[in-house]
Parts: structure tokens; C-alpha cells; sequence
């Protein structure tokens, strides 16, 4: 064997050996999440059904919605405060991402919702008498004294000529609901898609009324709540291990196990968007980053300092629905103009940098926090949100999570005499945690936290002792206390207070943002804030929901670095 092929074969070998160690250093992956008991996934679930991520491929944006990447931002005021409210310092924020519908709730999507609550809780039913009114929004909200709106009135919310136009007439209160509802349709939904529920409206054998009904939360405590135990209205279930000797289930019978939250195959709840979230999302600073920093500040949802069309094709035209001037609300006929006297059908304009519709103008929209003048950035910078209300699961004498039935369903009377269910048959019932459930923990010391931090003892000469020590509970802001007096008729009366009132500002003042076709350009500002209480509705408010991002905060990954750090 000569020199010139020891020589190529040492080169072959080295090689093959480096291509190994290459390999074997590859597969050494020092990222991959290990189990720490050393038990693999088919030996967990022989446990107790466990499967650890098996088949998910991460969070789905819902239907209608959009991933608002979270992120820093500065919340508040860029123009001059005239109103001189002082409630829009700026503030630093830190934002988790969500999901936020493309555009406000349609009057055809709100129809969706009041239709089935008529079909699930008839009103001619007794039991069920104020629940579906509960959900109909005010269609008198058009009228006016000076001012003739009785067409509106009587087909904004029905013909099919609105039915793109947003949704308006609904109260916090009312939005809210719908949120609730919409959760459960759209697991509904998934559970159908799945093959693990069955189309419950197309089953002859079911009628589905009152609680017999999906609802999401009782279906993850107790699936055999739903129907009564019926478990016709399921399909195959999801697979499971079946041992040796078990019976074989019948063709169509349910024989696997019922979805489970660590599946992440259900859905997230849906809410109304907190007034950070809304605010981040409307003014969209990732259109304005540079690296890492943000260049200005935007005054609307659109980037540029003012509301027409800089592009030669629409030059001049309005990028937002709102009034001009006194008087003028859509601009001279057959002019550039806003194309629109009172609301318009959504997306009629551009979208802003998250791809979200209307941030700026058609309609000012609703928010879940209780308004406050101030943003307290020193209690809380990371998703900040007043109007906490602690809750647990109702439990009864057995043990066991109660849900509302048809025969006791409780009502509650709102200020302006509204009668709305305190929770739908078929739901779980909640109670405020107790002050024993809050013992000794450090984040928090009572339910009731939506006077968080007002001084409203502190501000007395009573502060030095507790709460539960006074006769009457001290109120920072002086506002109207409606009297709730029992009428004969068994309802309560309607009186107003009389007493000597400073503000408006209470615990059911809810903050509503964004501006509409009946405001000024001023309000377009998507740091603008304006309140009203949660049980009035008005013909330029409506609502558009979110849910939360589970998992990372976004689809793009930053690669990891492998350079060592050195000391």
C-alpha cells in the first residue's frame, strides 16, 4: 500500500468520524424538556389518562380575531387636555398579546346571539320570562326630542340592510353576557368539529332548553351535568387504553374519555378588552418601531397627523366615520367625505398595523375596567386592570360545584330597572371568596377589589380601623346612591336620589374608548377616555371582544444564541 492511499483512506476516516461525533453532539439537544421522573408519555397516561402536549400544535386564532403581539408601551395623552380632565397622564405599560376581533360586534352576529337565547330560554316560560329581554339591546337609544329617528328605531337592529352595521343599544352589562355566551358557541363548535359532540339543535330526541344546553364550564367539572347525564349527545369521546377483558363498545357508543383542559383543544374565554389592551391595540406602535425603540407617538389608529387620505387615488378622503363639524356628519354630496351619516358597515376603511378595523371612529366602544381618573402605574404596570372581583365555585352541602338549575333562576334589578339573571340555568353558580380564603396571602386580602387603592377610608377620620369595624363603608367619590325600595307590586321602585351629589365617578362607571360617528375629531384619539354607567346604553357605543394568547406571545420565534458567555 503506497503513502497516496494511507493517506485517502485517513482522510475517509476522518471524516466518518467527524460526520459521528457531529451527529451524536446534534442529537445531545441541551433545549429539550426532559421528564424529571423519567416516566415517558404512554407509562403517564396509564396513570390516569395523562398526555403531556401529545397532537397540540399551538393556539388557533379564534374566528374573526387577530394576534395583538403584547409588548411596552406609553399609555396616555399626546395632544393638549383640553377639558382639563387630568385623566390621561402618560403612563408606561407593559401589554400580555390577545386575541381582539377584526371589528366591532355586527348587528347580524348580535341577532345570532339573541335567537338562540330566545330558542334555549322562550319567554312565554315563566321561569325563563326576563332572560331573553335581558339580552335585547335599547333600540330607542335613536330617538330624540328634536329629532326624527323612528326609522332607525324600528330596523336599525333587524333588516338585513344593517345587518354589517355594528351593534349599538347594548350596555356593559349586556356586552358582557354575550361574551360569555360566545365562549361556549365557540367550544360548542370545536367539539362538534372534533366528532366528540353531536349537533345538539339537529338531534330529534333532544330538546334543548332551559339548562339542558353546552356550557363550557360545566362541561370541563362534569360532563354527565349536561342533559342530565344524556350521553347520546356525545360522539367516540377521544381515544383511551382499554385493557384486556373490557367489553366492546357498540358502533357510534361513547367509549373514550371527554376533552379535558391540558388537551388544549378548548377554546379561552372571551371578555371585553381591558382599557390597556384597547389602547395598545388601537394606536398599534409596532407601526412606528425602529429596532427596538418606538419613533413618536400616534394620535389616531392610522399613522400621520391627520384624518383624510394622503394617496393620490383617495386623496382627501376621510379615514375614519366621525362628525366634521356642526352639523355636518358625512360632508358635502358627491365630495371626498366619510361616506357615512350615522354608523357604517365595517370594514368601509383601512385597517391599522394589527389588522384591526374601526379602532378610530364608527363607533366608540366598551371596556372592562371601572373608571378612575388616574392609572396608577406605581401599583401595577404589567396588564393593568381595575375591577377585580374574586370569585370561587359555589359548593354544596356534598361537595359538589353547584349549577344553576330552571326552577330557582335568581334576578337581579339594575339602577335604571332592568331585570337580568344573576346566572343562566345550566351555568356554574360563583360566591366571592371569603376573607378566609384570602388569609395570609400576599397578592391580595378581599373579593371586592374594584375600589382598590381609592382612600376611601384613608380619607376619613376613621382610618384607623377596619372596614368591618364601621356601620356604613366610606366612599371616596360622592355620587348618586339610588334608593332600592320595594313596591307593592313586588319590584322596585323607581326613585332618584335627592341627595346633594358631587360626581358621577362610582363603582359601576364603566370606561368606554375610541371615537364615534356623533364625536369631533378630538376623540379619535385612542387615549381619550370617557365613562358611563354599566347599565345605560347609547346609539354610538358598541363593543368588540378578546381572548388571551396561551403559550408565546408570538408565532415568531427569536433564535436561541449558543455563544458561550465569558467572565
Amino acid at each position: 500500500m503506497n503513502f497516496d492511499n494511507i493517506k485517502r483512506i485517513s482522510k475517509v476516516l476522518f471524516l466518518i468520524i467527524l460526520i459521528i461525533s457531529f451527529v451524536s453532539c446534534h442529537n445531545r439537544n441541551p433545549r429539550k424538556i426532559v421528564s424529571l421522573t423519567g416516566w415517558n408519555s404512554s407509562e403517564r397516561s396509564a396513570v390516569g389518562n395523562y398526555d403531556s402536549k401529545i397532537g397540540y400544535r399551538g393556539q388557533e386564532a379564534p374566528p374573526g380575531m387577530v394576534l395583538i403581539e403584547g409588548g411596552s408601551f406609553t399609555m396616555g395623552q399626546i395632544q393638549d387636555d383640553v377639558l382639563f380632565d387630568w385623566n390621561t397622564t402618560p403612563v408606561k405599560q407593559q401589554v400580555r398579546s390577545f386575541y381582539m376581533d377584526e371589528t366591532e360586534v355586527t348587528n347580524s352576529e348580535y341577532l345570532f346571539y339573541l335567537d338562540w337565547m330566545e330558542k334555549v330560554f322562550p319567554p312565554n316560560n315563566i321561569n325563563y320570562e326576563h332572560i331573553y329581554q335581558s339580552a335585547v339591546p335599547d333600540t330607542l337609544v335613536w330617538r330624540d326630542v328634536l329629532g326624527f329617528n323612528e326609522l332607525l328605531t324600528e330596523n336599525y337592529l333587524r333588516h338585513p340592510g344593517y345587518a354589517d352595521y355594528p351593534v349599538i343599544g347594548v350596555s356593559w352589562v349586556q356586552a358582557t353576557q354575550y361574551c360569555k355566551w360566545r365562549t361556549n358557541r365557540v367550544n360548542e363548535k370545536i367539539l362538534m368539529d372534533k366528532g366528540i359532540l353531536k349537533p345538539l339543535f339537529e338531534l330529534d330526541s333532544l330538546e334543548v332548553e332551559g339548562k339542558d344546553h353546552f356550557d363550557t364550564e360545566t362541561y370541563i367539572i362534569n360532563p354527565t351535568a349536561l342533559f342530565d347525564g344524556d350521553s347520546t349527545i356525545y360522539k367516540k369521546g377521544i381515544p383511551t387504553r382499554h385493557k384486556k377483558g373490557d367489553l366492546k363498545p357498540k358502533r357510534g357508543e361513547f367509549s373514550g374519555r371527554h376533552v379535558k383542559v391540558s388537551d388544549g383543544i378548548l377554546s379561552a374565554k372571551f371578555r371585553l378588552p381591558t382599557e390597556v389592551e384597547w389602547e395598545y391595540a388601537a394606536k398599534a406602535v409596532v407601526e412606528g418601531r425602529e429596532y427596538n425603540n418606538i419613533r413618536g407617538r400616534k394620535k389616531y389608529a392610522w399613522s400621520g397627523k391627520y384624518t383624510r387620505n394622503k394617496s393620490k387615488r383617495y386623496m382627501g378622503d376621510q379615514l375614519a366615520n366621525f362628525k366634521q363639524g356642526k352639523g355636518d356628519y358625512s360632508g358635502v354630496p358627491g365630495w371626498s367625505n366619510d361616506g357615512a351619516d350615522i354608523t357604517i358597515e365595517v370594514k368601509s376603511y383601512e385597517p391599522n398595523a394589527f389588522g384591526l378595523y374601526d379602532m378610530s371612529g364608527n363607533v366608540a366602544e366598551w371596556v372592562a375596567d371601572v373608571y378612575r381618573p388616574i392609572i396608577d402605574n406605581d401599583a401595577n404596570d404589567f396588564n393593568y386592570f381595575r375591577g377585580n372581583i374574586f370569585t370561587k365555585k359555589m359548593i354544596d352541602a356534598e361537595g359538589k360545584v353547584v349549577i344553576a338549575d330552571n326552577f330557582t333562576v335568581s334576578y337581579d334589578t339594575l339602577d335604571n330597572g332592568q331585570i337580568v339573571p344573576k346566572a343562566l340555568p345550566g351555568s356554574v353558580k360563583y360566591t366571592p371568596v371569603s376573607k378566609r380564603d384570602a388569609y395570609m396571602r400576599n397578592n391580595y386580602d378581599k373579593a371586592y377589589n374594584i375600589d382598590a387603592k381609592d382612600g376611601d377610608l384613608a380619607s376619613t377620620k376613621f382610618y384607623a380601623k377596619e372596614e368591618d369595624e364601621l356601620e356604613t363603608k366610606p366612599r371616596m367619590y360622592n355620587s348618586p346612591v339610588k334608593p332600592r325600595e320595594i313596591g307593592e307590586s313586588g319590584f322596585i321602585k323607581q326613585q332618584y336620589d335627592t341627595e346633594k351629589r358631587t360626581t358621577l365617578i362610582s363603582d359601576k362607571a364603566r370606561v368606554y374608548k375610541g371615537g364615534s360617528w356623533k364625536d369631533r375629531e378630538y376623540w379619535l384619539d385612542p387615549s381619550q377616555r370617557r365613562y358611563l354607567p354599566e347599565y345605560m346604553a347609547t346609539n354610538y357605543i358598541g363593543f368588540r371582544c378578546v381572548t388571551d394568547r396561551i403559550g408565546p406571545m408570538t408565532y415568531k420565534r427569536r433564535m436561541p444564541t449558543t455563544t458561550k458567555i465569558r467572565y
